[in-house]
């Protein structure tokens, strides 16, 4: 709890008194400072931003469904190794409860309710521009310090991945502008399947039933998204949803020439996109999508949108979360009650590896698009996933839970659409079923990995060990990243081989990195030696 929100303990009286008038005096200013000091991660953006996406609300709502307040919602638990996101009760170094949800956490956090007092957003969604909260057309300083940030995404849009220059982000399919690809018939999940009036949903920004369906471009393919402008709760708020595409199309796959149309700070289709938002103007909305989706496919009828890719060596991490979220959005949100299901009794819950977490582990870990990433008890698949359009490389997962696996193999089709739809290249994704000790796939690809993924927190000492002597196959200085150790103080036979064969570095990672807490914790990564 804030120190704000408790009652003193000593009897100031002079002091409560003038407080107290401050406030009477100047409330907007008070609430304002104390909720800046109180909440520091609340965003400042307008509404059109505000909103947590569906994959951060959905990994809140299995948070919350947790038996306990003070331990992460379990899953089923298996007869085979647990997935790399199953979770036990929170460690005592953890100061927040284990039902403390973020969905990204963003997108990991499936588990809080939205209402709660800590929600938050997707990594997407935090990435998303503000322009300012007002129906006003003025210039402010506001206005003008949001565009400016606009302007720095875009330049470090396009100074992404340089560091790789074997990274290829052109789509092989993308679509080049001539008449080939003018039929293609993409197998995605269109947003309106999963947000639209007939599902609690309402209809924004003045618009009659009639008028709510609208179709959205993507830079990759000539066939488009259809949506309905409305909004519900954890729903995808389609307008907010819209102005993320438009916002990424402009900052990543064009120049700042043929940007301009789109992000001049007056006229822009941006801007008007978010005064139309602002106030309620569904038709003038309706307008400015209208001239997005001409300018942009004039341009890639010009093939702008493939020379424009084939000169990237890297996708920004910002992109990257908000096409995984709109993966996740699409498949795992609408049925996040099944990763909730558990026997009582048991040790393993669920939980996710939130997308700042998974960046900073392919940066520690040097990963790159020529190498192999293998992640031992997967999940839903989200960080195989990231790996292999973040990075490039060639990505395995492995998951024992029923429930889990199918929900995978829902994003792995989802996810191979919308990067053709995107126009944008991944690795190549291995999504197992079973037990990963076993699985002969998976023990192959072991043998060629160069960053392994284990959240060995909920494991018991017996199938650590077996990894242990597992990670024997693996080749020299191969990295292996868990969330506990797998070399411990106390050494007795069974552990003698760890501490032989790999040297461990302890680290720590900061608040909003997982889905079951707010708080901060502790890794390793291990190399093989």
């Amino acid at each position: 709890m804030s120190i704000f929100n408790q009652k003193s303990k000593f009897k100031v009286k002079t002091e409560t008194r003038t407080i107290k008038q401050v406030v009477q005096k100047k409330p907007a200013p008070t609430t304002t400072a104390a909720a800046a000091t109180t909440t520091p991660t609340t965003s400042t953006t307008p509404s059109s931003s505000a909103r947590a996406s569906p994959a951060v609300q959905a990994r809140s709502r299995i948070a919350s469904g947790s038996s306990s307040a003070s331990t992460p919602h379990a899953s089923p638990k298996p007869n085979g190794p647990s997935s790399t996101h199953l979770q036990p009760p929170i460690p005592s170094y953890s100061g927040y409860s284990s039902t403390s949800t973020s969905l990204a956490k963003k997108r990991s956090r499936a588990s809080l309710p939205s209402s709660s007092a800590r929600k938050s957003r997707s990594p997407a969604a935090t990435a998303s521009p503000s322009f300012g909260g007002s129906d006003s057309e003025d210039d402010s300083d506001s206005w003008q310090d949001a565009f400016n940030d606009l302007r720095k995404r875009r330049k470090r849009a396009h100074e992404a991945g340089r560091d790789d220059p074997n990274r290829r982000v052109r789509h092989p399919k993308v679509w080049k502008g001539d008449r080939e690809g003018e039929s293609e018939i993409l197998p995605i999940v269109h947003a309106v399947e999963v947000a639209n009036l007939k599902d609690k949903c309402q209809a924004v920004m003045g618009l009659a039933k009639d008028e709510v369906a609208v179709r959205l471009r993507y830079p990759g393919s000539n066939y488009r998204e259809k949506y309905e402008l409305v909004s519900g709760k954890d729903k995808i708020d389609a307008p907010v949803d819209i102005m993320k595409v438009v916002k990424h199309v402009a900052t990543t796959y064009l120049t700042e020439q043929e940007a301009e149309p789109f992000l001049d700070q007056n006229s822009g289709i941006y801007r008007r996109l978010e005064r139309s938002k602002n106030k309620k103007d569904g038709q003038g909305f309706r307008a400015a999508l209208k001239d997005y989706s001409e300018q942009l496919l004039a341009l890639q009828r010009k093939g702008v949108i493939p020379k424009n890719l084939e000169s990237r060596r890297g996708i920004p991490q910002e992109l990257v979360s908000f096409v995984l979220d709109q993966v996740y959005d699409r498949t795992v949100a609408p049925q996040v009650e099944l990763l909730s299901k558990y026997e009582n009794g048991t040790d393993y819950v669920y939980g996710e590896l939130l997308h700042p977490f998974c960046s900073d582990i392919f940066d520690r870990t040097k990963l790159t698009s020529q190498q192999v990433f293998v992640d031992l008890g997967s999940g839903v698949g989200n960080v195989v996933l990231q790996a292999a359009l973040e990075i490039g490389c060639e990505s395995w997962g492995c998951e024992f839970q029923e429930n889990a696996a199918n929900l995978a193999q829902a994003q792995k089709k989802e996810f191979a659409a919308r990067c053709k739809l995107w126009g944008l290249a991944s690795g190549k994704v291995h999504l197992e079923r079973g037990d990963f000790t076993t699985n002969e796939k998976i023990l192959e690809a072991l043998k060629r990995a160069d960053v392994v993924l284990v959240n060995n927190q909920a494991f018991t000492a017996g199938l650590n060990d077996r990894l242990v002597n597992m990670f024997l196959d693996l080749k020299l200085g191969c990295k292996i990243v868990s969330l506990k150790t797998f070399v411990h103080d106390n050494k007795i036979a069974e552990n003698d081989v760890a501490s032989s064969i790999l040297d461990v570095q302890h680290l720590t990672y900061p608040g909003d990195y997982v889905s079951w807490t707010n708080a901060g914790g502790t890794f390793c990564i291990s190399t093989r030696k």
